[in-house]
């Protein structure tokens, strides 16, 4: 592939105030008219484009930095036949323009120093201070993991952690991504497509996450134009027949400035040409692209308020497109993003889609995490001292973040870290549900209530039997929609469980890995359908509280079910974490009240008994094979229930030995059958045709008074 098929080059512009240009960096631009073994002018570059941002910034670290890392790397060259010197600075450049703070900057020019020289963290931490020798440390541990398909899992595991303890390591390591995809073209084609691939699946997404748009953008095209060369040539040819024709976004615009002057609003108004990709993805979504689909207008002020005045003017002034206004000032996106999205129709018809933003919310929608500056320091230097227990709070780390760290913990293996970590990247939304209790939930779009569950109580969400979603009962898979107010009701027997079907309702990896893991430990459950079905979860007017416990009713004759313990008048239950029936292998423990639990061995239960030092108790299944139990099912009324679910226990061999009927509150009808069964093995299959009658939403063991503890 050319050179130039993976450096597209700066998308055509029209008039207007320039957004962020990354692609201006070149050898010439670099060097200068220096020799090639001499660079003491190239640092000039970096501090003029940093003290852009920070007037005030002490240019004196970096001339110690730039000067340690060109005595260490000189010799060393790049594939390209540039110095390798060129490296450190292009990254650095790259992050000074965005706006990033003196300690990144100083940092990036570092950050390869302890890798591929001999320069040591020591150093670094003598000459520069903890922070900066934190930071390199970060991006050296990154750059040390392979990137070969075997390792992808494990390495970006270790990214995902750097990135938490500090967002600015991600931003250096993306910055320095960018540079070597800009000069990607000196490698084998099938190494392109190889390191493409990477940053289209995890860097472009978390370039996404942490708000960087300038970066995620520029790598956008540029994975675009090698692993889609013919799409991308045939994009880059319809953007330059675009450029000589008449822009009826110019004319929009100025149209919109003489509405905003009129007004008294103080506003610039520019043109924002689109990158490829998105020129692109506008052409696959309308087939034919509009004279008006190659930009957007930007209107940048001073206040948030002259963001709603410049919006009410526009809807008043032009005719506007309801169905594209989104107002992300009010609810900011997960990223830090923050703007105003409309449409209005121009003179001619043509329509304009608008952003309007003030200036800082620029700088931020442009650099995200990077505009922040130093996260641990107030005054804007950098802290020299690493917390004592070695760990760091971040204070500017987004909510999306702070949720993978926790599941990434949790997930069992590289494999599943991986495919849950692609999954969670590919969502490009996030949405805000609100808690009953006044609290909030970030989750991603298309999250359900069993994600709402899981992000709100853990593992103690496996109990979860439904949900209300804005004051009123809901399936445990009904998808949530930004501003939900949602309620998870959890049973009291914590031993049920979670059903398969929640893996197909489940968008967080929280949830998927929480449940896959419960389903895993208790197999025997997860095929009996142990938890509650999706689809059956309490009608509307059902009060939450108490449920139904899943063991059989307690007796003072040392059985239960045919259960039996070497102890005259003793209470013996059936664990509702394990249930176990005839003929599973058993044993029991004492609980408070003297009663006994009879769990299965293989129960995770019995090994944490058994840790704890309780004493297990001789538990037998008594001789007859038959077992008596007393079934709950709760359903919706209607004509011929009764009758239906009869059928069901009749097709399961179980006689009938009495039966309730509960007269019909709101619509809900409670049935409760005592039953004999042949075999008590058939027993979770009884449950799953009961609950597969049309109408049922549950059907549970008898709930009975326990015994005092």
């Amino acid at each position: 592939m050319s050179a130039e098929a993976t450096n597209p080059g700066a998308p055509i512009r029209r008039r207007g105030r320039p957004r962020i240009d990354l692609r201006r960096l070149g050898r010439v631009a670099l060097l200068g008219p220096v020799s090639r073994d001499r660079l003491p002018d190239a640092i000039g570059h970096v501090a003029e484009a940093h003290r852009a941002h920070h007037p005030d910034a002490d240019l004196s670290v970096l001339h110690r930095a730039y000067v340690l890392a060109e005595s260490s790397h000189r010799g060393q060259m790049r594939k390209s036949g540039e110095p390798y010197i060129t490296h450190p600075l292009a990254v650095t450049l790259i992050l000074a323009e965005l706006g990033a703070e003196t300690t990144t900057l100083t940092a990036s020019l570092l950050h390869d120093t302890v890798e591929d020289t001999e320069v040591t963290l020591d150093q670094v931490r003598e000459q520069f201070g903890e922070e900066v020798c934190y930071l390199v440390d970060g991006v050296t541990k990154l750059e040390k993991v392979d990137y070969g398909a075997a390792a992808e899992p494990e390495t970006f595991r270790k990214m995902l952690v750097a990135t938490g303890d500090d967002v600015r390591v991600m931003s250096i390591k993306l910055a320095d991504r960018l540079h070597n995809m800009r000069t990607l073209g000196v490698m084998r084609p099938e190494k392109q497509a190889r390191i493409a691939k990477v940053t289209r699946d995890v860097l472009i997404p978390l370039a996404e996450r942490l708000g960087v748009q300038a970066l995620k953008t520029e790598l956008e095209d540029l994975v675009f134009a090698i692993l889609h060369p013919e799409e991308y040539a045939h994009t880059r040819a319809v953007i330059a027949a675009a450029t000589g024709t008449s822009d009826p976004l110019t004319a929009i615009a100025d149209n919109v400035a003489s509405v905003l002057r009129e007004a008294d609003i103080t506003a610039e108004v520019a043109i924002r040409p689109r990158h490829f990709v998105s020129v692109h993805r506008v052409r696959i979504k309308r087939g034919e692209l509009r004279g008006s689909d190659f930009g957007r207008l930007l209107v940048l002020v001073g206040e948030d308020a002259d963001c709603y005045a410049v919006l009410g003017e526009l809807h008043t002034c032009f005719t506007p497109v309801i169905s594209e206004f989104k107002d992300f000032i009010a609810s900011p996106k997960f990223n830090l993003y923050q703007s105003l999205h409309t449409a209005v129709v121009g003179p001619d018809g043509e329509v304009a889609e608008v952003l309007i933003r003030t200036h800082r919310m620029h700088n931020v929608a442009e650099a995200g995490v990077i505009a922040l500056g130093n996260p641990y320091a107030a005054d804007g230097t950098a802290s020299s001292a690493e917390p004592a227990d070695g760990e760091r709070a971040d204070p500017t780390r987004p909510g999306w973040l702070s949720r993978l760290l926790q599941w990434q913990q949790s997930a069992p293996d590289p494999d599943t870290f991986w495919t849950t970590l692609r999954a969670d990247l590919a969502q490009d939304r996030e949405i805000t549900v609100f808690r009953t209790d006044g609290g909030t939930l970030g989750l991603p779009a298309g999250a359900s209530c069993v994600d709402a569950a899981y992000a709100q109580y853990g593992d103690a969400a496996h109990s979860c039997i439904g949900a209300r979603v804005n004051g009123r009962l809901a399936t445990l898979g009904t998808v949530l929609g930004d501003g939900d107010t949602v309620q998870p009701l959890l049973a009291e027997d914590a031993g049920s469980g979670p059903s398969p079907d929640w893996l197909d309702h489940a968008r967080t990896p929280a949830a998927r890995i929480a449940i896959t893991g419960w389903l895993d430990a208790h197999p025997q459950d997860a095929r009996s359908a142990a938890g509650t079905p999706l689809e059956r979860t309490p009608p509307e007017g059902s009060r939450p509280g108490p449920q139904p416990d899943r063991s059989a009713r307690p007796t003072r004759s040392g059985r239960t079910v045919s259960a039996v313990v070497e102890r005259p008048d003793t209470t013996v239950r059936l664990a509702g974490c394990c249930t176990p029936v005839p003929p599973d292998a058993v044993t029991g423990f004492t609980v408070r009240g003297g009663a006994v639990t009879v769990h299965r061995l293989e129960c995770p239960a019995v090994a944490e008994m058994e840790a704890l030092g309780r004493m297990p108790v001789v538990v037998s299944w008594g001789d007859a094979a038959e077992c008596r139990v007393t079934l709950v099912a709760e359903s919706f009324g209607r004509p011929r229930l009764l009758a239906d679910l009869t059928e069901a226990i009749a097709g399961a061999d179980a006689a009938v030995i009495s039966a309730t009927v509960e007269p019909p509150s709101e619509q809900r009808v409670r049935h409760t059958y005592t039953l004999q069964l042949p075999d008590a093995a058939g027993l979770p299959a009884l449950m799953r045709a009961m609950r597969d009658v049309p109408g049922v939403y549950d059907v549970t063991r008898a709930q009975h008074p326990a015994a005092a503890l």
